[in-house]
This record gives C-alpha cells, sequence and structure tokens, in this order.
C-alpha cells in the first residue's frame, strides 16, 4: 500500500514537481490544493494527479472532505502562503508538514515567504541560509523542526541569488521527509543525504 500525499501550494509548485520526480519516496501524490488559481493545478492535471482549487481557504470542511476523499496519510505545504483551518491541523495533528525556505526558528512567521525571507537573512548579515522541513501547528513556522538544509551566504548574494540556491536545497529536502515519513508512516526527524 502506498503512502498517499496532498501538497498544499499557492504558486509554480517547483517543490511539488521536485517531490513527483524524485525516485524512491515510497509515496504517491494522489492530491494538490491550491488558495487561488496556481499553476501548480495545471501541472498536477497534466500528471494525472486530482486537482482541487479550494474557494475558501479557511473552510476547514472543504479542506477536510477533500483530504478525507484522497484517502491522504501526509499533508505537506509547499509554498502553501495561508494558515491551514484549525480544525485541519487537528483532525491530521503530526501529519502536516511545511518547508520553508530558511532556518527556522530564525526569519519564519507571518508574511515571512518568498524574496522577503531572503532580504531578511541578508539584511540580518547572516552567514548561511537554507531550508527547513517543520511539523504544523497553528501557528506560522512554529512547529518542531524535522530537517534543514544548509547554503552559505556568498558576498554580493541578493535576494534573488539567494533563493536560487535555497531552491535547489528545498527541491532535495523535501523528498527527503517525504521518504523519511513514508518509511516510517508518519512525518519523523532526518538527515539529508549527501548530494550526489
Amino acid at each position: 500500500m502506498s503512502y498517499r500525499v496532498a501538497v498544499a501550494v499557492s504558486g509554480r509548485g517547483s517543490n511539488l514537481l521536485a517531490l513527483c520526480d524524485a525516485p524512491g519516496t515510497g509515496a504517491d501524490v494522489v492530491l494538490v490544493l491550491s488558495d487561488r488559481d496556481a499553476a501548480a493545478l495545471e501541472t498536477a492535471e497534466r500528471r494525472g494527479i486530482a486537482a482541487h482549487r479550494l474557494h475558501d481557504h479557511q473552510d476547514g470542511a472543504e479542506w477536510l472532505a477533500a483530504l478525507e476523499g484522497g484517502r491522504v496519510d501526509l499533508v505537506v505545504l509547499a509554498g502553501y502562503l495561508k494558515l491551514v483551518p484549525p480544525e485541519v491541523v487537528a483532525a491530521y495533528r503530526g501529519r502536516i508538514i511545511n518547508i520553508h525556505p530558511a532556518l527556522l526558528p530564525r526569519h519564519g512567521g507571518p508574511g515571512m515567504y518568498g524574496e522577503r525571507v531572503h532580504a531578511a537573512v541578508l539584511a540580518a548579515g547572516d552567514t548561511e541560509s537554507g531550508a527547513t522541513v517543520h511539523l504544523v501547528d497553528e501557528a506560522y513556522d512554529r512547529g518542531a523542526i524535522l530537517g534543514q538544509a544548509r547554503v552559505p551566504v556568498q558576498p554580493g548574494d541578493t535576494p534573488g541569488s539567494l533563493a536560487l540556491r535555497v531552491l535547489a536545497a528545498e527541491h532535495r529536502l523535501l523528498p527527503a521527509a517525504v521518504t523519511a515519513a513514508a518509511s516510517a508512516g508518519r512525518p519523523v526527524p532526518f538527515d539529508l543525504p549527501p548530494a550526489v
């Protein structure tokens, strides 16, 4: 029996593609959810994955109907910019993970996404950044950290140049997190395998 994964997105879905294309995860992406008309929904449909545009991202009943209909084991937030409704967090507690483009607990919380995060890293003078996979609770970027990938900040970095390197790290980190979860039957702490 496969480990069934739903991916919630708000944008183009590059982490969705990285997850779908990663070999040997032991998981199948069976559902893609979005709070807007995102390119990732079209990607899902082209790949034969169920795609659901949330009519109201705060409607927990709509979320739960979609997740239960897909018999989902794990929910992955991959560039999803809204809080998950509390009733969904309660129903799937310990089975929702998020990927964040910084080394939490630094540079997380409301409004910290996209180039804003990378600008904050540079403004703080941090010497490294990276990506974090963590469990989701009722607040932004607060749940237990499961794994991280580190990326050095280089002289002359801009938010855009740093974002590109962090995104490459995300594309390795998220499949590793899902592989560990599929193997254990639930999200667990994991180490990032060495780059090939």
